[in-house]
């Protein structure tokens, strides 16, 4: 009997593991997007909004401006996949909005170039992982630079990594899950859970949709 192979992971190291900060600890990364379990709202997926989801960061003094990589280490392929990259970020912002505008050069926020994700495109993209890749990590990956890199929209991940290891003052690491929901699973039919007055609860065939019902499923008058 023929087994199947475990999906196929990247290889290649990410960013932030090939930049050495200058402070350690001096960035720290948060999003509301992220759940308390670790997983992305699904609301940020290619599958539903693709909306850029909102960051903050506390400010570091010394920065001139800031850059955010985003990579999923879990796509196939022998490099991380890119969802996301913005750079030369004011200094001065603590945040980004949710929703940012695609295009190399977004009008909010004010200032920053948007690079080309892995599809070829200046923008978000959301995570959407192959059916049956099981739960992939996205790495949030900021970084407080020195100076505005003045780098155009075109700009490759290794010469953008490249102005990284020289500018960068401090990093943060934020990690989101998700994963794709199987076919299997979407063709579960939906049941109705027990309402707040202790009824059970209704079956997908109730003529009503409404009728209490015992254990049994008997209805009850």
């Amino acid at each position: 009997m023929a087994q199947s192979k475990p999906p196929q992971h990247a290889r290649a190291p990410l960013a932030i593991q090939a930049v050495q900060p200058r402070m350690a600890g001096a960035l720290v990364l948060t999003s509301p997007a992220i759940g308390d379990d670790g997983r992305i709202d699904a609301l940020y997926s290619a599958d539903e909004d693709n909306l850029s989801p909102p960051l903050a960061w506390n400010p570091v003094l010394e920065a001139e401006s800031f850059a955010l990589i985003v990579e999923d280490p879990d796509a196939p392929g022998d490099a991380p996949f890119v969802h996301w990259m913005i750079w030369d970020i004011p200094g001065t912002a603590t945040e980004l909005h949710r929703g940012v505008m695609e295009g190399p050069y977004p009008q909010s926020p004010v200032g920053p170039i948007q690079g080309k994700n892995g599809h070829g495109h200046n923008a978000w993209f959301g995570p959407r992982p192959p059916a049956g890749h099981g739960l992939h990590r996205y790495h949030f990956q900021l970084f407080a630079l020195g100076k505005r890199l003045g780098m155009g929209p075109n700009t490759p991940l290794p010469d953008l990594l490249n102005a990284l290891k020289a500018e960068t003052i401090a990093s943060a690491d934020l990690v989101g899950t998700f994963k794709t929901k199987d076919p299997a699973d979407l063709s579960i039919p939906r049941t109705f859970a027990a309402n707040d007055h202790g009824r059970g609860g209704l079956d997908e065939d109730d003529v009503d949709r409404h009728a209490p019902h015992g254990p049994d499923g008997v209805v009850r008058p």
